[in-house]
């Protein structure tokens, strides 16, 4: 026997007269599940209140934090990747990044910017992950060089924020050149005496890491992030036992002697922008 009946007929909502949420008014955090405002997720760095888990952010927020006012000028935005070794595996590497830059946006895995950090000139190359994983190409390589270039001729810092899933196997061995490549040319500004910023953040793995991500004059990075050659699994399978609690994170990362300090996002800019004083004194 039902408690509740009902006595009238139409007090339901109608599928058309229902109102949909609209998207991107919510967003939740990865880690906790909370459920927060995008806005006021946004204006805390995409940090999580209530766990500091740190969203995966791309170039575009980043600069936003970075750069006085988030004001900035794109450097070499044109650049997009060929198909020298006519690749293809699922589907063509050409079919699969047209697919990529109509999903995000994005001409290629990096950008490259000049603004200003606390007054100062300053040119930061930041990694998207959503664009093929953050993966290492030809352009990468290139837009990257040409950033050191403009730093050198500037007399500017510059940092690389690195967010990877390591070479563009669909690159082959030039994916693998650009190791080398940017390594030289971070050479190159330390000849010119120019300082190089090494930020880490989730997940930094496989060449990217093995190279430049890890050359930087002070090397940083966000909490709890992924920063490994190989990922926990494969090294587990490898050597055919368990890992050590939290393996490959930024902290533990941090308490072996590779990296310099670790930075919560809210606290980057006013980091960097000492860190960079340092330089100069």
């Amino acid at each position: 026997m039902s408690w509740f009946k009902r006595d009238k007929e139409g007090i339901t909502t109608s599928t058309k007269e229902k109102k949909e949420t609209p998207e991107g008014l919510w967003q939740k955090c990865s880690n906790c599940k909370t459920i927060f405002a995008s806005d006021d997720l946004k204006n805390n760095f995409y940090v999580c209140d209530r766990c500091n888990h740190h969203e995966r952010i791309g170039s575009a927020e980043y600069f936003d934090i970075i750069f006085d006012e988030g004001k900035f000028r794109e450097l070499n935005p044109k650049l997009v990747s060929g198909d020298p070794l006519k690749f293809e595996d699922t589907k063509k590497y050409v079919d699969r990044v047209k697919a990529s830059q109509e999903k995000t946006g994005l001409n290629d895995a990096i950008r490259t910017a000049q603004g200003k950090l606390d007054g100062e000139d300053f040119i930061i190359a930041a990694m998207d992950f959503s664009f093929i994983g953050g993966s290492m190409g030809s352009v990468m390589g290139e837009k990257i060089a040409r950033a050191i270039d403009a730093s050198i001729k500037k007399k500017c810092p510059f940092m690389i924020i690195s967010k990877s899933g390591g070479a563009r196997m669909m690159e082959a061995g030039l994916s693998l050149m650009q190791m080398a490549k940017v390594s030289g040319k971070l050479g190159q500004l330390a000849e010119a005496g120019l300082p190089y910023i090494s930020f880490l953040t989730d997940p930094t793995t496989g060449g990217v890491t093995a190279s430049f991500a890890m050359l930087g004059d002070i090397n940083i990075a966000e909490p709890d992030a992924l920063i490994a050659f190989a990922g926990p699994r494969v090294v587990r399978e490898t050597i055919g036992r368990d890992l050590p609690d939290g393996f490959q994170t930024s902290e533990f990362v941090f308490e072996h002697g590779f990296l310099d300090y670790i930075v919560e996002r809210p606290k980057l800019k006013e980091t960097l922008a000492l860190s960079l004083k340092l330089f100069k004194s």
